[in-house]
């Protein structure tokens, strides 16, 4: 099971949420929820800013970056400072956050693996 898909499933039980309640609650399956949670599957970026939205914690908490699972609302001011803010949608700024994320964990791990070799 992935970082990923262990806590979800983790914060979801805490919550004492069925898969089926949650996949509802994010508009899919229970199977691809149970996908997920397994690590066969692997949510996209805007699926894992819906999950943790919905389960009221961090997407760095999601992925493994942080074990911290508060959200941050300090992160967002930061990363949208970059944003023209006249001309972007909260869903874009939703999805370039996560982006910035993604980047920033890829990052870390290959500055690991580089320590390691």
């Amino acid at each position: 099971m992935s970082v990923l898909g262990q806590r979800i499933k983790n914060i979801r039980e805490k919550l004492n949420y069925s898969q089926k309640r949650l996949a509802d609650a994010l508009k899919i399956s229970n199977v691809q929820l149970s996908r997920y949670e397994s690590g066969d599957r692997k949510p996209d970026p805007e699926m894992i800013a819906n999950i943790a939205k919905f389960l009221e914690v961090s997407t760095d908490y999601l992925l493994g970056v942080t074990n911290d699972p508060s959200p941050k609302e300090n992160d967002r001011q930061i990363s949208s400072a970059f944003y023209d803010q006249d001309n972007i949608s909260e869903e874009e700024k939703e999805y370039l956050d996560l982006q910035l994320e993604i980047f920033r964990k890829m990052k870390e791990e290959r500055k690991k693996k580089r320590e390691n070799n």
